[in-house]
């Protein structure tokens, strides 16, 4: 038990839980709202597109990489699906735009890819680029504009539910929207990627030291672009949810989401120089990010307070891991001394 104790408290992830912990029941002293059925459906539904584009985004950080273009990405992919279909007048089900949202954000995660992989470019400077591009391109050559209206089986998609709960005494409701399948689904595939094979290994050494995992024997160009390929597809999948939840397309509604992203992301233990991180401290981080954008009204707190409770967030997250990186780096340093002596 004592070892068991010593590892949760070295881990970021069990402080990320008991801030969550401390935070939720203090919404509930102040509002008796917090544990309600409706009001824990909707933070679950709030979920669903930041924990989505919160894998992507983590999955390139643990890389030793950066993604700045994702909501670019999206917005872009997503519009030209929506409108396309809309046009043709498709009143088909939802697997049509799935499978057109994907091979779209795929591409464009592939120019991602071409220029981080092949050409060894700074990967903040290219989403940088390229998310100026994408936006670019969706505002000015595709003329996007808001679109109350979206294929129907989109819409239908977006307002299906799994169950409804009730809150007994507001009587007020919420839905659990089907797409949180969605996530789960993600969830386990990346899962399964980064702790099971060994491209997920791939990923992790090449954050760690690129060098060491191309004398390894991992093809880093070949993972870095495969990395940001899946980023792209992740990142489309969480736009195309996006709108069919909200049932109408507003190609701006998503761009700025990066930051508050990043920051769940990085909150959540992992390291921002790559290399060390887990799914559990994404999550939870994430989770974090949601609650205070989603709650904060429950503790009578004004809604312009939300940009410095999330910018104090993201200078902490940032602050915990340089921290972390350095505090390793001075214990590698230790290390390497003793050796010396």
């Amino acid at each position: 038990m004592p070892i068991i104790l010593k590892k949760l408290t070295q881990r970021n992830e069990t402080y990320i839980f008991l801030v969550i912990l401390v935070l939720s029941f203090l919404i509930e002293f102040r509002s008796g709202q917090f544990f309600t059925p409706n009001n824990i459906v909707d933070i679950a539904s709030a979920m669903i597109v930041p924990g989505l584009f919160a894998i992507g985004t983590f999955m390139v950080i643990v890389s030793g990489g950066i993604d700045v273009s994702f909501p670019a990405l999206a917005s872009l992919s997503v519009y030209a699906t929506t409108s396309t279909l809309f046009d043709a007048k498709y009143s088909g089900n939802m697997w049509l735009p799935i499978v057109m949202a994907l091979a779209i954000g795929a591409l464009l995660g592939a120019v991602n890819g071409i220029l981080i992989a092949a050409f060894n470019l700074p990967p903040l400077i290219v989403t940088l680029g390229t998310s100026s591009i994408f936006r670019g391109f969706m505002l000015g050559v595709l003329g996007a504009k808001q679109m109350p209206v979206i294929p129907k089986g989109m819409s239908t998609f977006g307002t299906s539910s799994l169950f409804v709960a009730k809150n007994a005494q507001s009587g007020l409701t919420s839905r659990m929207p089907v797409a949180i399948l969605a996530l789960i689904f993600v969830l386990v595939i990346a899962y399964l990627i980064l702790y099971r094979t060994m491209f997920g290994r791939g990923i992790y050494a090449i954050g760690g030291n690129e060098t060491s995992a191309f004398r390894a024997g991992f093809n880093v160009r070949q993972i870095k672009f495969l990395l940001y390929v899946g980023v792209g597809i992740i990142s489309s999948l969480a736009g195309l949810i996006r709108v069919c939840m909200m049932t109408q397309d507003h190609p701006t509604n998503m761009l700025g989401m990066e930051m508050m992203i990043i920051a769940g992301v990085v909150l959540g233990g992992t390291a921002i120089t790559g290399g060390a991180g887990s799914l559990t401290g994404c999550m939870l981080g994430t989770a974090l990010i949601v609650i205070v954008q989603n709650s904060l009204i429950l503790l009578g707190v004004p809604t312009f307070w939300q940009g410095f409770f999330l910018g104090m967030l993201i200078l902490i997250g940032t602050g915990v891991s340089a921290s972390q990186v350095m505090r390793s780096s001075n214990m590698s340093k230790l290390r390497k001394t003793r050796r010396a002596l």
